[in-house]
């Protein structure tokens, strides 16, 4: 036990060393490069007025949004797993994303009309519309794959279904949207972190930060479900009921992400595994480290985004998805 917890204390250690490292490196790069010391000098308030623009107005609040949004996508990933007893569970894969996404298009275009004039009260609404389209895509997934339980590969297979049809019932409302609209549409779905700005960060970090240590005080719980449902029983769980809640929480933290960092594939499936092999699968450990990897991951898929083709960005889920998608096709190969 002594030996797992100074694994998890080293571990814990190092990725938090390798994201501060990372955040530090990230602030310097970007179409306007900025000597490490006049970053210094302006997060001190003692910078000229053009880097405090770049970095305290733009940089600092896209890069506070990607560690909270692969924070949110890598825990909810790890959620849905314990939870479903497959693998492959990700948030993007099963529809989750795609239903917030498709919730938030309808927003933008029934309420604010541009994807470029978010007011402040919609900054605070995205959210709660990413939740609620969320949560109907979870609870359709839910329902469709039940059957005397839920079987793992069915699971999977309505999710690609829902995903489907949800990715068709967005492409109809941005073919009604100008051409603008469209194209910054179509950028932000495919995982581009989206109004970054103080105001979003300020609606995101408290939702995020509330759940992810309720999700970690829960880990116990997904310990015991990983047992199956009658020794989970057997031992005092309300079994239904906790799964349920902590579906809740997956879908929050998913929806709540996808309302900035739009659809990233693939990372609530990824951080979870390599944090499984780091740590080992015991989830009062195992919850920690794949958030502080997604937070890592997303840092750095934004800081390859925004700097290999400069000055055009690519997407943070692009960037994500080249990496993570040939071990998807690996955990697919591998699986039974």
């Amino acid at each position: 036990m002594k030996a797992k917890q100074n694994k998890f204390i080293a571990t814990i250690s190092i990725l938090l060393l390798l994201t501060i490292i990372l955040f530090i490196i990230s602030l310097n790069l970007g179409v306007v490069r900025i000597a490490p010391i006049n970053v210094f000098k302006t997060l001190i308030g003692m910078g000229t007025a053009r880097d405090q623009l770049v970095l305290v107005d733009f940089r600092l609040p896209r890069m506070i949004l990607a560690l909270l949004i692969g924070a949110g996508l890598a825990v909810a990933g790890a959620i849905l797993q314990g939870v479903s007893k497959n693998d492959l569970a990700d948030p993007g894969i099963l529809g989750i994303n795609t239903g917030a996404g498709f919730a938030v298009i309808l927003f933008i275009y029934f309420f604010q009309g541009s994807m470029n004039s978010i007011s402040t009260f919609g900054t605070f609404l995205m959210p709660l519309f990413a939740f609620v389209g969320a949560c109907i895509a979870a609870l359709l997934i839910y329902v469709l794959a039940w059957k005397r339980g839920i079987d793992p590969v069915r699971l999977i297979l309505v999710g690609i279904g829902v995903n489907s049809g949800f990715g068709a019932a967005i492409m109809i409302f941005q073919l009604k949207m100008n051409p603008q609209n469209f194209m910054q549409a179509a950028v932000w779905l495919s995982g581009d972190i989206w109004g970054a700005n103080w105001k979003m960060v300020g609606v995101l970090a408290p939702l995020i930060l509330v759940l992810l240590p309720f999700a970690i005080f829960k880990g116990h719980i997904l310990n015991l479900l990983n047992l199956g449902d009658q020794v989970a029983t057997g031992l005092g769980v309300r079994v239904e009921k906790e799964r349920r809640l902590l579906l809740v929480i997956a879908v929050a933290l998913s929806g709540f992400s996808v309302a900035a960092g739009g659809g990233i594939v693939f990372l609530g499936m990824v951080a979870p595994h390599i944090a499984k092999r780091l740590i080992g699968p015991r989830h009062q450990l195992f919850l920690p480290v794949t958030a502080i990897l997604g937070s890592l991951l997303v840092l750095l898929a934004d800081t390859i985004g925004k700097n290999l083709l400069a000055p055009t960005e690519i997407p943070v889920g692009i960037v994500v998805a080249v990496f993570s998608a040939p071990y998807f096709i690996y955990l697919l190969m591998k699986a039974k």
